[in-house]
């Protein structure tokens, strides 16, 4: 089988070098040059043309690269000698651009602009000849040629004048906008007429080709034209703008089309600006009344409550994004009405948005209720009810959303106009402590922690919202519970910060002596390590909140007291922290705090078994940081200051950097005293004595 297996393979390699063999027959001579003699005798120019006569013989007889050439360079030729160019060159490309490429095409597009753009051309003759050639090719039946053409005469309208753009350009588009053209054409004209009505103070004459357009058989050309009527209106002015722009926008917004009724919704938006205060009472009302149905789209009253009616999937989706809409530019239309009728005229349809049975709807609504609270102040009480139900919502999204302004909402619903303060000036909102309870509960109950991790950090300026009490009997113990028993860390943390917040800004005494009793007993003192850690965060967190002497005399005790802690972790987390707790001890004052720190750090160097803790030790010994009165040492014979002794690589004090002497007292690496030497602190001396005996101890 093997012999069998090699002859095979031997004939089909014999086989593959026959038919390469075969190859020989087909091949061809290779090429020297990439041009022949006779192709670079047709691309030579006579060195005696000028500029005008080369591009002229170019253009007739040339190459399209070179005939792409002469049409790049076409402004140079215009700046040099624009009469001869125009009657002679600008005729020749016209003939070019019939049979032309795609890329001849668009670079004839770019020079006609710059020429059109850069003042060089003087002549109405002129410009006349150029606005032909590209009016001539919006026809182009490449689609992306015309839009090109199209691009170019729409930026070169802003350059011209306007008797040019009258004549030119306005005279052709009556023709060019009839149903008889070609839909291209039709967008097309839709575009131009957008564009030339900002050239025109009052431009009325457009008008009947406007309304034209508007009522056009194909959905894509009244669209257009819809968004096109917001330059126009601009155009014309508020008068023409109210007679015959509104009524045809009002008919745009019933089309059958759904793109044609997004395009009048956006142009109405866009319009309000304009309208302000010269809106008729008649208007006014109109458009209130037609923003509010649309805010209901698709609803139906049954006993009080929103529901949705039955439409095809399709058609509610519709609906629903219509009102989501609404949601959004709610706080617009609330600057279109007068605040003072807000009870009356648009609390209805506020309150309706908040309760929709869409979440989209309900969450848009909450993303920009801190708009609506801005805008309301001083009477923000008209919405706490709504405030109330967003909170309460079913959805944890619309909480979500709620979010990222709650505690601007919370501060400006419960002042008296004032802004944020105390408690002096909080007003009670009924049923808001409940509320923000419950929304707590769930989120904590959901999968989703990071709702609840930010619904904490919100939960901080609750002391500038509602009283002590409120926070100290509902909210304190609650803290707790998700600190000791919450399983994801982030939430845990942040609870531990809002704690630390709600003891930061509580003035009562006895409730803050509480607070700090109940965190000594259940995180300091806990029985779970995990609650230990907790501690150390905590302590991380006061640091940050109060004042030195206050951490000093409240924490730093029972965080150094943890150096005893059974678990390795713990006694880690606190090696890390030594360098911040050092800085909050202030000397003299303060000196029983540092020497139970120093007996903290002997006892790690001297006791500690655990590899992590150990280095953490070492690291924070060698990377410089200051502990007590020590600072890193250098390898044998460093001097030492003021006072000095030594441990191991630390050093304290020692008068004027003297060395230390023979006869000194040393306990491993620490030496003080001695013959000749500086004199020594009582309690460095009692240190000593402690260094020697945890030296026995080691």
């Amino acid at each position: 089988m093997f012999v069998t297996k090699m002859t095979f393979n031997q004939s089909s390699l014999f086989g593959q070098v026959e038919d390469l063999q075969d190859l020989s027959f087909i091949e061809r001579p290779i090429r020297r040059s990439l041009k022949t003699a006779e192709e670079i005798e047709k691309l030579t120019v006579d060195e005696d043309l000028n500029d005008i006569e080369r591009a002229v013989y170019l253009l007739s007889s040339g190459q399209d690269v070179q005939r792409a050439s002469v049409i790049i360079n076409l402004p140079n030729l215009v700046r040099q000698n624009p009469a001869e160019t125009f009657r002679r060159v600008v005729p020749k490309v016209r003939e070019v651009l019939h049979v032309a490429g795609a890329d001849m095409q668009l670079a004839a597009a770019g020079s006609f602009l710059t020429v059109l753009q850069d003042d060089i051309v003087l002549i109405q003759t002129h410009t006349h000849s150029i606005l032909q050639i590209v009016l001539l090719n919006l026809d182009h039946r490449d689609t992306v040629l015309s839009n090109a053409w199209l691009e170019t005469l729409l930026s070169a309208i802003d350059a011209l004048p306007k008797e040019t753009i009258r004549q030119e350009i306005l005279s052709p588009l009556v023709s060019k906008a009839q149903l008889s053209q070609s839909v291209q054409a039709r967008l097309a004209s839709c575009r131009i007429l957008g564009k030339v009505a900002c050239k025109f103070e009052s431009p009325k004459d457009l008008l009947p080709l406007v309304r034209s357009l508007c009522q056009d058989v194909e959905y894509e050309v009244r669209s257009c034209m819809c968004r096109q009527l917001e330059n126009i209106a601009r155009g014309i002015g508020l008068d023409y703008t109210k007679a015959a722009v509104l009524p045809e926008l009002v008919e745009l917004s019933r089309d059958e089309g759904s793109t044609v009724r997004l395009a009048a919704f956006d142009t109405i938006i866009n319009l309000l600006e304009m309208f302000d205060t010269s809106f008729t009472d008649e208007q006014h009302l109109w458009f209130l009344e037609f923003y509010k149905k649309l805010c209901v789209l698709g609803l139906q009253h049954e006993n009080d409550h929103l529901d949705i009616q039955a439409y095809p999937l399709e058609l509610e989706t519709k609906y629903a994004l219509v009102r989501r809409n609404c949601a959004y530019n709610f706080p617009a239309m609330l600057l279109f009405v007068d605040l003072n009728h807000f009870l009356t005229e648009l609390y209805p349809t506020f309150s309706s948005l908040c309760h929709d049975p869409e979440i989209t709807v309900r969450r848009t609504v909450a993303e920009g209720f801190h708009e609506v609270v801005k805008l309301l102040c001083p009477n923000v009480h008209f919405i706490h009810k709504e405030l109330v139900v967003l909170l309460q919502d079913d959805s944890l999204e619309v909480l979500d959303a709620l979010l990222s302004h709650l505690q601007e909402i919370l501060e400006l619903a419960t002042s008296r106009g004032e802004g944020p303060g105390p408690e002096s000036k909080q007003v009670n909102i009924p049923d808001l402590v409940p509320a923000l309870v419950a929304a707590e509960q769930k989120a904590a109950t959901s999968l989703r922690w990071r709702v609840h991790e930010r619904l904490l950090q919100r939960y901080a300026c609750l002391p500038r919202v509602i009283s002590a009490d409120q926070i100290y009997f509902l909210f304190l113990q609650r803290m707790f519970t998700i600190i000791t028993t919450n399983n994801v860390l982030p939430v845990q943390r942040e609870a531990t910060r809002t704690l630390c917040m709600f003891l930061r800004y509580n003035r009562k005494q006895e409730q803050r002596q509480e607070i700090i009793c109940k965190v000594l007993q259940e995180l300091a003192s806990g029985r779970s390590y995990w609650n230990r850690l907790r501690y150390l965060d905590l302590c991380e967190i006061a640091m940050e909140l109060f004042s030195k002497d206050y951490f000093c005399k409240h924490f730093l005790i029972q965080a150094l007291e943890l150096v005893n802690d059974p678990v390795a972790n713990v006694r880690y987390k606190l090696c890390h922290m030594l360098p911040r707790l050092r800085s909050t001890i202030r000397m003299p004052a303060d000196k029983h705090l540092l020497q139970q720190l120093e007996f903290c750090v002997r006892k790690l160097l001297c006791r500690e078994k655990d590899k992590d803790v150990v280095a953490t030790v070492r690291k924070v010994r060698e990377g410089g940081v200051r502990v007590g009165g020590w600072e890193p040492g250098g390898r044998g014979g460093s001097k030492v200051r003021e006072g000095g002794v030594r441990v191991g690589g630390w050093e304290a004090g020692g008068r004027g950097g003297s060395k230390v002497r023979a006869g000194g007292i040393r306990v491993g690496g620490w030496e003080a005293g001695g013959r000749g030497g500086s004199k020594v602190d009582g309690w460095i001396f009692w240190n000593l004595q402690i260094r020697l005996s945890c030296a026995s101890l080691c």
